[in-house]
């Protein structure tokens, strides 16, 4: 039977960078304009590690959010070897943080005041398994002799199941899974570790950003992998697993910084997010699973209802653009130049 449209309740993206300032207030309408929630992350300078500065910046967004569009950002404090689990305790209960994120320091962009041994946040972590705040996780080491495309597989062995194993109680999103390690490991994994799965890393190999020349506009932090990793990751996200929902990993860098003697890590995918999964859910012939993927399993994770509105995608072809003009830069979406055979409608 063929389809022509789709009507889900409205998504939400549960990892999203909007960055601040001119930027902000350029592309946080591509994401307000499809989801209706978003899990945005901490990574600013200087990063977001107290409930003060995460009430400031919560209210830069809702100030960038266009007129007529009903968006909630809900925030996460950035972990650093010095956070005060006291401030995760009293930022949690006053709803002001969704989540606490955990970069390793040094992982990806903006991360240098990140965590340098899981050791030092013990405190913080056992505060927050004990109120039930979920800890979000950038799964990779940063030790120089772990090669780059291994760090997701070494991350799990050396840091996330030894946690996982000693605060069985902590809710752990992986965020960003990449390889097929990561969704054995989420898959075997008790109840309370779940994952993100970005639309890049279901589209794209490692090929994508090395053959025919440089590519930085494949660039990511976590980068994509072999086939066999993106291929296991299209299986998981379209598998129906609750384990598996949607959290675009969307991260706006110019197109000048990007096209850079060490472009920046982020592949800019919030216009087009929801044309970009649906179609790997036709390709996998698993449409069925794409309004638990996109709609449910999320807020299910986060203890959060299922938004009430929905929207509709519509099976017609949409036109990415080569480049968007958000008026404090242009930037080069995912997709950019491609046509995709499904269209948001709203």
């Amino acid at each position: 039977m063929t389809v022509s449209s789709i009507t889900v309740p409205r998504p939400d993206d549960w990892h999203l960078h909007l960055r601040d300032g001119a930027m902000l207030e350029g592309v946080v309408g591509y994401t307000a304009r499809q989801f209706a929630r978003a899990i945005v992350m901490p990574n600013l300078t200087p990063p977001v590690t107290d409930v003060a500065a995460a009430v400031a910046y919560r209210q830069r967004i809702l100030d960038a959010v266009p007129e007529g569009m009903d968006f909630t950002p809900l925030m996460t404090a950035y972990l650093t070897d010095n956070s005060d689990p006291e401030e995760m305790r009293r930022g949690f209960a006053e709803g002001v943080f969704t989540a606490a994120k955990l970069y390793p320091a040094g992982a990806t962009t903006n991360s240098d005041s990140g965590v340098t041994d899981i050791a030092n946040i013990r405190g913080v972590l056992e505060v927050m398994a004990e109120i039930g705040m979920p800890l979000c996780v950038h799964g990779e080491v940063t030790s120089a002799d772990v090669d780059i495309f291994d760090r997701e597989a070494v991350f799990i062995d050396r840091i996330l199941a030894p946690l996982v194993k000693e605060l069985p109680e902590q809710k752990v999103i992986f965020e960003h899974l990449t390889s097929e390690q990561g969704v054995q490991f989420v898959g075997s994994a008790g109840e309370n570790v779940a994952a993100t799965i970005t639309p890049q890393h279901l589209h794209i190999n490692r090929n994508a950003m090395l053959v025919g020349g440089m590519r930085p506009h494949a660039y990511c932090l976590p980068v994509a992998k072999r086939e066999r990793h993106r291929l296991a990751l299209r299986r998981a996200a379209t598998s129906g697993s609750s384990k598996f929902f949607l959290g675009t990993d969307s991260a706006p860098h110019a197109r000048e910084a990007k096209e850079s003697a060490c472009g920046c890590a982020g592949i800019f995918n919030a216009p087009y997010a929801l044309e970009s999964y649906i179609a790997v859910f036709e390709a996998e012939d698993a449409l069925d699973h794409f309004e638990g993927f996109a709609s449910r399993h999320g807020p299910a994770f986060y203890g959060l209802p299922v938004n009430e509105e929905t929207v509709t995608l519509e099976k017609r072809d949409c036109v990415v653009p080569d480049e968007i003009d958000v008026g404090a830069a242009k930037l080069v979406p995912f997709h950019a130049g491609e046509t995709l055979g499904w269209t948001f409608v709203g």
